[in-house]
């Protein structure tokens, strides 16, 4: 069916939800002034005991590392070099303690870090299935599938990362911003260099990462097309191997597949840049920090354990400042991935479903525009001279296109929960992947599944697999013909109040279709069944039969009654066998 009911997310009751775990990055990201940053900023206010529970474990896990430095050198210093064994034992003690304290912490954190990363990437995949969902017909004509996949794939994964790097980048800001106060205590000068050296670094990768960010884009639009366009070639397959495109699209793929692939080398190339820049500027950091602690320590400025200490200072800044550098390259990806999930999500319906009234499940059902009248308990039928006018007419009844239908009185964009109500079955429709008997009716009884399933003619197609068999996606295992049946005996199953179904019947066999035409009006009895067909087998079964032409209902009668009465519907039902008989 063409979508699936679903209470909006920011309905009525979103005020009452405010608190709601999903609604806030909801908020953010539709809300004025919706951005990216906001976006990432309301995951973090909505994960906010976690996240700061990671950061002071983070924190704590970097200051263990930080102060083992100076632990070390007072333990060589008060130590060793002064043969102090009650001082060796203590600051051994220390660096004992300091050694469990970081295998604490450290665990701590990556478990933090790990529920970090799974909250903000499932509670996106959470807004996004459900933005899908209230999207429903609008999605595939704003967003390509490829888009779709690729935001579920790749994006929800970087703002995973982005909120996964604050444990380890809190705690490496923390330990900067100590070590250079402990350096600045024991040595003024090597303190400044620190202090100095450190924005510098900043300063000088900054150039790098808007280079990225682009080329990060740009590579993740082309993945979305791609992805696209994969997924049209895989559903298409058999159509292209029948007329012989499979090599010319193939070969579309493989050019558009080396565009992806250069636009992965850019990024790959800017991304290196920037990881080159992560060791060599800190690694020139650390070597001024070194040549100048054995300058001081070689005039006597300062003691063999200050010097060990500083060594280990400066080893251990290539951590917090390569955390650092890891940060922003994530937090830029992560705004990038932020950035095509706000605007997936501030996307809005078309025709949003907003109505309360509620009409009698037997109420008379209109549409305007082309003067069909759809009779309650009545099996009617539309036959077009152009399907392209049953298809609007069947859109504008499930209200999947606007227009002017009344439902009992009511104006349909009034009427609440429509897609519960009125079920729209087209040939487009997919099998969900699962067991066949959920993907058919979940929830329901096997008597109704079993009633539904034979009124489609259907029985041979599950007894030879059963109920219980798993379903590939879309249902790839099963023929045309099949997928046909089993689509009819969901939407039959699913026993709405009004069925409209578009040519149900087009890929099955004229027995098969002969032994469904019959079944549908006594599984329906009593309940308002609308078919759109051209088929004389299905239409010489329905109550009533509607003839438009030019979007308008020209003609009504049984079918044998428009056979004699309507040439034009003789000559579109028919074939045209009907005109070039009389012709001759």
């Amino acid at each position: 069916m063409k979508s699936l009911p679903v209470k909006d997310p920011g309905g009525p009751d979103h005020a009452a939800r405010g608190r709601a775990t999903y609604l806030d990055p909801w908020s953010a990201a539709r809300g004025d002034g919706g951005s990216p940053a906001r976006y990432l900023l309301s995951l973090l206010r909505v994960q906010w005991r976690s996240v700061t529970a990671g950061a002071l474990f983070g924190v704590a896990w970097m200051l263990s590392q930080a102060l083992m430095p100076a632990a070390l050198g007072r333990a060589i210093g008060d130590g060793v070099a002064a043969r102090d064994e009650g001082a060796l034992v203590t600051w051994a003690a220390v660096l004992l303690g300091l050694g469990a304290a970081q295998a604490v912490t450290g665990v701590l954190r990556h478990r933090f870090a790990a529920f970090n990363w799974l909250s903000a990437a499932y509670r996106t995949v959470q807004l996004v299935t459900r933005q899908a969902t209230r999207l429903g017909s609008t999605l595939p004509k704003r967003l390509s599938a490829g888009e779709v996949v690729s935001v579920g794939l790749s994006d929800v994964s970087h703002i995973g990362d982005t909120v996964d790097i604050i444990a380890r980048g809190s705690g490496a800001v923390v330990a900067i911003v100590v070590v250079a106060g402990i350096l600045l205590s024991t040595s003024p000068p090597l303190g400044l260099i620190v202090l100095v050296g450190v924005p510098l670094i900043l300063v000088a990768a900054a150039p790098l990462l808007r280079p990225y960010r682009e080329r990060e884009q740009a590579h993740r639009e082309l993945v979305g097309e791609l992805a696209t366009h994969a997924t049209d070639l895989v559903a298409g397959l058999r159509v292209l191997r029948g007329i012989g495109g499979e090599a010319l699209f193939s070969g579309r793929y493989r050019a558009e597949s080396q565009r992806v692939r250069a636009a992965g080398v850019a990024v790959a190339r800017a991304e290196t840049r920037m990881n080159g820049a992560e060791v060599l500027l800190p690694g020139l950091l650390i070597a001024l920090v070194t040549w100048a602690g054995a300058r001081f320590a070689a005039r006597g400025q300062i003691g063999v354990g200050e010097l060990v200490a500083f060594y280990g200072y400066a080893v251990f800044l290539i951590v917090p400042l390569k955390t650092l550098g890891e940060a922003a390259g994530k937090i830029t990806k992560g705004l990038v991935a932020a950035g095509r999930v706000t605007a997936l999500l501030r996307l809005d319906p078309e025709l949003p479903a907003t109505g309360t009234a509620r009409p009698a499940a037997d109420a008379e059902l209109v549409d305007i525009a082309s003067g069909l009248v759809v009779r309650p308990g009545r099996f009617t039928a539309i036959a077009a001279a152009d399907p392209r006018d049953a298809q609007a007419v069947a859109d504008r009844l499930g209200r999947y296109e606007d227009g002017e239908v009344d439902f009992g009185g009511v104006p349909l964009r009034a009427v609440e929960d429509v897609r519960g109500r009125i079920l729209v079955a087209v040939n487009e429709d997919r099998l969900f992947s699962g067991p066949l008997a959920e993907s058919l009716a979940p929830g329901a009884g096997e008597p109704a599944l079993r009633a539904a399933i034979h009124a489609a003619c259907a029985e041979d197609v599950v007894d030879s697999v059963g109920l219980d068999a798993h379903v590939a996606e879309a249902g790839r295992e099963f023929s045309g013909g099949q997928q046909q049946r089993l689509r009819l005996a969901r939407a039959l199953a699913a026993d709405p109040d009004v069925l409209v179904l578009v040519e149900p019947t087009s890929a099955v066999d004229a027995h098969t279709e002969a032994r469904i035409a019959e079944r549908l009006g006594e599984a329906r009895a009593g309940r308002t069944t609308v078919v759109c067909t051209t088929s004389p087998l299905m239409l010489d079964r329905a109550d009533r039969v509607a003839f438009v032409c030019d979007g308008l209902v020209v003609a009504e009668g049984t079918h044998r009654e428009l056979l004699d009465a309507e040439p034009r519907y003789a000559a579109t039902v028919t074939r045209g066998e009907a005109a070039e008989r009389a012709g001759t």
